[in-house]
């Protein structure tokens, strides 16, 4: 028996082979999960239709969360195919590139809301959309990061809005808690996607886990692709509002 067998999970955030919500989409669908897939936009489109067709997934719709009138139209379609969810996995962060240039303390107004619009309001406005739809034991997850708690050098304003979706999730926690839905976040290791490689000081984090970390290695999306299928399972049905560390263990590991 397969241990997400049935189980209807979207989720935000694949934009292609390399991405970590690629890796967990991969993982949920080998244990017998359906999936939704979004897109941010049409250039993006191209490069996440044929994954969404290699896993055979439900639908894939367009969705860019700074866009207000993209959130009905994604449960409109959602409610297409499914009359509720049962997982929502939400890997969508962003940041100015020319904010994690420059020193933190010079962060822009914009760059900062930009920020953390993207990367952490959009998981309460989500779960807000989706609320009356989430089945019993639905399970809610995030991506973070472990400069959230740690100064990264060149990770800045992103590490503020990583700590505002963590914060964020353990509020979800409790408002959802009550109706058995739970929210909990994934910190993995740095890997080479997409969104990482607007990151100055990738390759140093990556380095610095192969030599400091217990593991003695960089995790991959398959690492967190397992995580997520555990948070996503029955298996997990005691945790919520807790944050899950994939990264070869370097953070306990004093600097």
């Amino acid at each position: 028996m397969k241990i997400m067998e049935g189980k209807r999970v979207l989720i935000l955030g694949v934009a292609n082979e390399k991405s970590i919500a690629w890796g967990i989409a991969q993982s949920m669908k080998e244990q017998g999960a359906r999936i939704g897939l979004t897109y941010l936009n049409d250039q993006l489109k191209k490069r996440v239709e044929p994954l969404a067709e290699q896993i055979g997934a439900d639908f894939l719709v367009e969705m860019d969360v700074t866009k207000d009138d993209h959130f009905p139209a994604l449960k409109q379609e959602v409610l297409k195919h499914w009359d509720q969810v049962d997982g929502l996995v939400h890997s969508l962060a962003f940041a100015d590139r020319e904010d994690l240039k420059k020193r933190f303390i010079e962060t822009s107004r914009e760059g900062f809301k930009l920020a953390h619009d993207v990367s952490a309001y959009s998981l309460v406005s989500l779960c807000n959309l989706f609320e009356d739809k989430f089945s019993e034991d639905a399970s809610v997850m995030a991506m973070t990061y472990h400069g959230s708690t740690q100064v990264l050098k060149g990770y800045n304003v992103m590490g503020c809005a990583k700590a505002s979706l963590e914060c964020a999730a353990r509020y979800l926690a409790d408002d959802l808690g009550p109706q058995g839905v739970r929210v909990n976040c994934i910190s993995a290791g740095p890997i080479r996607t997409l969104a990482a490689s607007g990151v100055p000081g990738l390759k140093t984090f990556l380095k610095k886990i192969e030599e400091d970390s217990p593991l003695k290695r960089n995790v991959t999306t398959q690492d967190v692709g397992g995580a997520g299928v555990f948070l996503g399972s029955d298996l997990s049905k005691g945790v919520t509002g807790q944050i899950l560390y994939v990264d070869s263990g370097i953070s306990i590991i004093a600097s």
